[in-house]
């Protein structure tokens, strides 16, 4: 029987690339994560160094590709000058940084917007400006095309059924659902469960969002020793996710965005960890640390 959705882990890191001998095991590389749906379309999640990857099975193809930013800080879009589609003559590729799509997150981005201000209208293409790449965005040859108003919108009208959610995070970022033939997946990474600063979404939101998805992969940046010193910085604690997890009454857990940090030994500890207090409250609910090559059939 063929699968709804399947997503495809290219980078599972956060903040900097971190490649080496101690993490060779789950990657190196930043957040990046495709969903393929079985129209033949494809729904990339985020462009940071795991992107690079992903490009080299999408060239083969004609597929149009469709990337979505949670947000634009570097190790969400570091990958994309290196995505080898951008480069293929003729190659439709749509790039949504809903960031900047009129949400109260933050008004001051949305004014710039508005008035035309460059630096906050394409951060993929922007960062290919000859000083930070020595390719210009206006030399590439394929049909990109960047979606700044009503991007939800868009995406629907061409075969998506996805919604979003304001997530907690410096500068601000979002959260996706998407359904297909009954089945759900979320990407919720760069979001702290539990901030000092006033929240965007509160918990029962989170909830509420998640509720009883096949698959939610959400970042889990921390563990209880990363605090106090890195409460507020955007990004939650895998106990907190795991809570998240057990009141939404999701099928899978995947915890994301791993600290540059963590050992492969350390999140294979982590996992144990999870999986354990998972399994205590709820049986049927697996627990995976996102890993390079990871794939999910839902």
């Amino acid at each position: 029987m063929e699968s709804s959705m399947t997503a495809r882990f290219w980078g599972v890191r956060g903040s900097v690339p971190s490649p080496g001998v101690s993490t060779v095991r789950y990657g190196g590389n930043t957040s990046c994560v495709s969903l393929h749906l079985p129209e033949g379309q494809v729904l990339v999640f985020d462009a940071g160094t795991g992107i690079r990857e992903l490009g080299k099975t999408l060239a083969a193809g004609p597929e149009e590709i469709f990337i979505v930013l949670s947000h634009s800080h570097w190790d969400h879009i570091q990958g994309f000058p290196f995505f080898a589609p951008i480069y293929q003559p003729n190659r439709k590729i749509f790039m949504l940084p809903t960031f900047f799509g009129g949400t109260t997150i933050c008004g001051m981005c949305q004014k710039m917007k508005q008035a035309g201000d460059k630096a906050f209208m394409c951060p993929l293409l922007d960062q290919m400006d000859g000083a930070h790449f020595p390719v210009k965005s206006e030399h590439i040859p394929s049909q990109t095309k960047c979606i700044t108003m009503e991007e939800m919108h868009f995406l629907r009208s061409q075969g998506f059924s996805i919604t979003r959610i304001a997530a907690n995070h410096p500068g601000g970022s979002f959260g996706y659902r998407v359904e297909n033939d009954a089945k759900s997946f979320v990407y919720l990474t760069d979001n702290e469960l539990d901030p000092p600063y006033e929240k965007t979404t509160d918990f029962d939101g989170f909830v509420e969002f998640c509720w009883k998805a096949d698959v939610l992969i959400h970042d889990a940046q921390y563990v209880e020793p990363d605090m106090p010193h890195k409460h507020g910085w955007g990004h939650s604690l895998v106990s907190q996710v795991c809570d998240l997890a057990l009141k939404a009454e999701v099928r899978q857990l995947i915890l994301y965005h791993h600290d540059p940090d963590r050992t492969d030994q350390e999140l294979a500890w982590i996992q144990q960890d999870a999986q354990r207090r998972l399994e205590e409250k709820n049986p049927r609910l697996s627990c995976t640390v996102a890993f390079e090559g990871l794939s999910l059939a839902m």
